[in-house]
């Protein structure tokens, strides 16, 4: 599977805070910031926005690198990704990604 898909099967290589990081864009860093602010209702300051990648070696924006339920959960089972697991298609941890991104399942499915 591509490195780049996340444990919950969003495509990191379209992610504006991993563009923002490998690009060392902070014009791009702020907008991200702002649109995740009002988005998750939490303050997030473009500081935070350095992300290589969910399974790729490198900073971690600290939600993904602390917080991120399902990361912790494919990792606490020895799996790459969400697709690795039986219950992918019904994981209610996972539906929080799937619900709203129809790639994400699919990217799961994909080998």
């Amino acid at each position: 599977m591509n490195s780049y898909i996340a444990c919950c099967g969003l495509d990191c290589e379209k992610c504006e805070a991993r563009l923002a990081t490998i690009n060392n864009d902070n014009t791009l860093r702020e907008k991200v910031a702002k649109e995740w602010s009002e988005l998750n209702k939490v303050e997030i300051t473009p500081q935070m926005i350095n992300c290589t990648g969910c399974r790729i070696e490198g900073p971690k924006t600290p939600f993904c690198q602390s917080f991120c339920p399902i990361r912790k959960c494919a990792q606490g089972k020895g799996f790459a990704t969400c697709g690795e697991c039986n219950e992918v298609e019904h994981c209610e941890t996972l539906s929080m990604i799937t619900s709203h991104n129809d790639y994400a399942l699919s990217n799961l499915k994909s080998k």
